[in-house]
């Protein structure tokens, strides 16, 4: 016997709205009548666990199979099936209700697409996106029922028959509509099985084989799993990585539920900020790579897992930023990381300090993005110097702070980006008996500007940015053994030989054993073009303003000297040929200065 019906909506048509407003991602039908049929099957398992259920349950797979030929998509289970008076609350009253909801909100507005599905029931309806008739055929497990078939072609009209169908469970047979085609090659229903149902929580069947891992370690305790187990899952996730430094297990019932693997990735220095990396997941059905509410941008870095159902379905982004469950869990996903590192860095520094150079750019941004992040890290995060020995901040102000203070009584903290570029600077501080740190990573100039913040009566000073002396000015000062007048004829002499009004000249005193003319950028001048070419606000200008320089003239060095006793012709070219090579130690001398330097050079040699 045949009944027909209409689903009670107010719109002729609900389902070209639907198609519509979800066409973006019209994929995710396979992803919601898996699920479906995965949740049937759990209910099953859990009725025959409380004893309601006392038949065989036998093979719970999940099957998805394509017909090109017949056009067909379906999805089978054998989970606890439904008659033809819960078909027609489930699929024509339930589920419609929230239909209704949904067109009256959405029908004449052109934004919010993005997956809206599930937040209004409307789940099995998706099969309408790719299908232009849609059938169920579904026995229930209760004894005495009778299988029953529901059908209908897209309009708000639907028939319910009797059907012929000897086990329990659903069918759900989409007939795909001729826009839709696409989804008749298996391999785009391969990879879209792969994509949202990898891990779902029954196993789903696919030509012949399990296509997922019901399993998957996350949904275990810690104590169960090995190291082993860990990194084979990674490789699970990410085939072609390299293993990852270490991982942390989430695993929190209240006030939320959460549970994932997140995993700290070798990135080194050169490192995109990869906004993929991270999968979340709800009750083991994928839902997006696109976290970036829910973990904390500066972990937006790591790898893995995280799965919690109590992150909104299919929401908009917007009402994912505002959702009170997912402010927690960020903070809550920070607090575990900050732990966990400093778990290691207590229990094993050797290790720790073994990896910095993977996971400084995760705890350094970590602590220019979060506050609470830097009270906690503040103890952990480790300074290395050029001798390759780390410090935590207050290992290293005792290490520094007699020594490297100067007359105003700030500590001043020298450091290097390039050690080998700035090596000659770098040698004059520790000849000094000064300490270097290494700030070269591509987060160390902005964690600069974090430190002088943060640390009382602190300064940092790159080792290029002021000639020795002047790097840690203290009370002593040292004897000129060039009269008033001889200076002035030495600056004179340089600034006709140098000819260059960026190049600002002066003459100080300062060891004999100092190089005879050193250059520096003043550091002020330095950070602010290096804020300008990252596109640092108000100081975009500056890229565009030439370099200027301060050239220090060495009173106390013996070429000046031979300088003013030369003749006057000579004078220039030796003064010259120094500056060449105050240039040439800044790896600033090139082009024709660089061919004219080297000739130079010779007739130096050979008039010697």
């Amino acid at each position: 016997m045949e009944e027909r019906g209409n689903i009670s909506i107010h719109t002729e048509n609900i389902f070209p709205i639907i198609k519509k407003f979800l066409y973006s991602d019209h994929e995710i039908f396979l992803r919601e009548l898996v699920s479906n049929a995965v949740d049937a099957t759990q209910k099953l398992k859990r009725l025959g666990g409380i004893g309601e259920f006392k038949g065989e349950q036998g093979d719970l797979k999940v099957v998805v199979s394509v017909d090109k030929e017949a056009k067909t998509i379906t999805i089978a289970d054998r989970g606890i099936g439904m008659t033809a008076e819960e078909i027609k609350k489930y699929i024509n009253q339930i589920a419609f209700s929230g239909a209704t909801e949904f067109v009256e909100r959405y029908k004449d507005q052109g934004g919010e697409k993005n997956q809206i599905i599930g937040q209004f029931g409307l789940g099995f309806y998706s099969a309408f996106m790719v299908a232009d008739e849609v059938e169920i055929i579904s026995k229930s497990y209760q004894d005495g029922t009778e299988p029953a078939r529901w059908v209908c072609d897209g309009s708000t009209e639907f028939a319910i028959t009797e059907a012929s169908k000897e086990d329990r469970g659903t069918t759900v047979i989409l007939h795909v509509a001729q826009d839709s085609e696409e989804f008749l090659e298996k391999e785009r229903i391969r990879t879209v099985l792969n994509k949202y149902c990898k891990f779902l929580p029954v196993e789903v069947e696919f030509e012949g084989e399990v296509i997922n891992n019901p399993n998957p370690i996350w949904t275990k305790q810690p104590s169960e799993l090995t190291d082993d187990d860990y990194k084979n899952f990674y490789k699970e996730l990410y085939p072609f990585s390299e293993a990852p430094l270490f991982w942390i297990h989430l695993n929190v019932d209240y006030p939320f539920n959460l549970t994932g693997i997140l995993y700290f990735p070798k990135i080194k220095n050169e490192f995109e900020l990869q906004r993929n990396k991270i999968q979340l997941y709800s009750r083991q059905v994928f839902i997006t790579d696109e976290v970036k509410d829910v973990v904390p941008e500066f972990l937006m870095l790591l790898h893995g897992v995280i799965d919690s159902p109590d992150i909104p379905l299919n929401v908009s982004r917007s009402f994912l930023q505002a959702d009170s469950s997912v402010k927690k869990i960020n903070t809550y996903i920070t607090k575990k990381v900050a732990d966990k590192l400093n778990d290691i860095f207590k229990k094993d520094r050797e290790t720790f300090e073994k990896n910095w150079s993977d996971v400084n750019v995760f705890i350094k941004y970590g602590m220019l993005s979060d506050d609470k992040f830097y009270d906690k890290a503040k103890d952990f995060v480790l300074l290395q110097n050029t001798e390759g020995k780390y410090h935590t901040f207050e290992e290293y102000k005792a290490l520094t702070q007699a020594n490297q203070t100067d007359k105003s009584e700030q500590l001043v903290l020298l450091y290097t980006t390039d050690a080998d570029k700035q090596h000659a600077y770098v040698e004059a501080a520790l000849n000094r008996g000064y300490d270097v740190l290494k700030l070269d990573t591509v987060i160390d100039s902005h964690f600069i500007g974090l430190l002088e913040q943060k640390l009382e009566k602190t300064t940092l000073k790159r080792v290029d940015s002021e000639t020795i002396d002047k790097l840690i000015q203290k009370d002593e000062s040292k004897e000129s053994v060039l009269n008033d007048t001889e200076k002035e004829e030495i600056k004179k002499v340089y600034e006709q030989a140098i000819n260059n009004q960026h190049m600002q000249v002066e003459v100080a005193a300062m060891s004999p054993d100092d190089a005879p003319v050193v250059i520096t950028m003043p550091e002020f001048m330095r950070r602010m073009k290096d804020m300008s070419r990252a596109g640092g606000g108000g100081m975009m200008f500056m890229g565009d303003m030439p370099d200027t320089y301060n050239v220090t003239i060495n009173a106390n060095h013996s070429l000046h000297q031979r300088i003013l006793k030369a003749k006057e012709e000579n004078k220039e070219r030796i003064a010259r040929q120094a500056f060449d090579l105050a240039l040439l130690s800044q790896n600033m001398l090139s082009g024709s200065a660089l061919t004219a330097f080297v000739k130079r050079s010779v007739e130096l040699i050979d008039k010697e």
